[in-house]
């Protein structure tokens, strides 16, 4: 059985998500939360540094390092059977990582699972970034705005970035990319029918192999937390957290069942099986 990493180590985890199963976690980024975006409702609290630049944060050598330190199966390998996949994700925006490319292709090598990454596709417009990225077994994309005044107000962007621009990066990566892409899309309020049909709309453009539709879970800490990378649901917080808006899970499988109806693909919410109310 895997253990959990300390807070500080770049693999950490595994965490049980409601999308992916049991995940291990892969943060390239670091202590320093760093990132294109500063979401409203980011579960690690306010983001530290506001960049668009891709540099080296970890050494594709430390996560080697990690990975092959992990409790070991009869065969000398990580304990795969503890895991339904590795996710690259953690304390920023992995497409920054320089060495996206090199920690994706090393940790396919040591662990025989999918290995995944969760990005906001703020980088997509950039090839290299792309080429990389389609290294991943399975990529979700995060999409919580259709026009650019809610894409500043939830996302919080870097100056420079256009929503219609990453639109564009999207694109281009689905034509390129033969793995499994999901969507994202956090719901802090109810969209109305012009919003809904905009976004069926972007949709039917990407095609992408399913929907991901989510609304916060637990609070947002005021301050940055590391520990808050993983997805574990504490009765009581260390730190000042605040409430934020969500919709109900009716609403939530509403939305859903109309999008698979009109798309005819997979669609996963919160709840979905247990029938939960928010």
């Amino acid at each position: 059985m895997l253990t959990l990493a300390t807070p500080t180590t770049a693999v950490y985890g595994p965490v049980q998500s409601w999308r992916f199963g049991r995940s291990l976690g892969i943060d390239p980024i670091g202590a320093v939360s760093t990132c294109s975006f500063n979401c409203v409702y980011c579960q690690l609290g306010e983001i530290q540094v506001s960049s668009c630049d891709r540099r080296m944060f970890v050494p594709t050598a430390q996560i080697c390092q990690e990975l092959q330190s992990l409790p070991l199966c009869s065969h000398g390998l990580p304990s795969a059977s503890a895991i339904d996949t590795l996710t690259l994700s953690g304390s920023g925006e992995p497409t920054l990582a320089q060495n996206l490319g090199e920690i994706l292709t090393m940790a396919k090598a040591i662990i025989s699972k999918p290995i995944g990454v969760l990005t906001n596709g703020s980088l997509l417009t950039d090839p290299t970034v792309r080429e990389e990225l389609a290294i991943a077994d399975w990529v979700a994309v995060k999409m919580d705005a259709i026009s650019a005044d809610s894409f500043r107000r939830i996302n919080r962007p870097q100056p420079t970035l256009k929503l219609q621009e990453l639109w564009t990066g999207l694109l281009q990566f689905r034509q390129q990319y033969s793995g499994h892409l999901a969507i994202q899309t956090m719901l802090l309020t109810n969209w109305n029918d012009r919003d809904r049909a905009e976004y069926i709309s972007r949709m039917q453009a990407l095609r992408p192999d399913e929907i991901q539709l989510n609304t916060p879970t637990r609070p947002q800490p005021l301050t940055h937390q590391l520990e808050a990378r993983g997805n574990h649901l504490p009765t009581t917080y260390s730190y000042p957290t605040r409430q934020l808006k969500r919709v109900k899970v009716q609403e939530l499988k509403a939305f859903s069942d109309r999008l698979e109806r009109e798309l005819g693909i997979p669609m996963r919410y919160p709840f979905q099986t247990a029938g939960a109310d928010n």
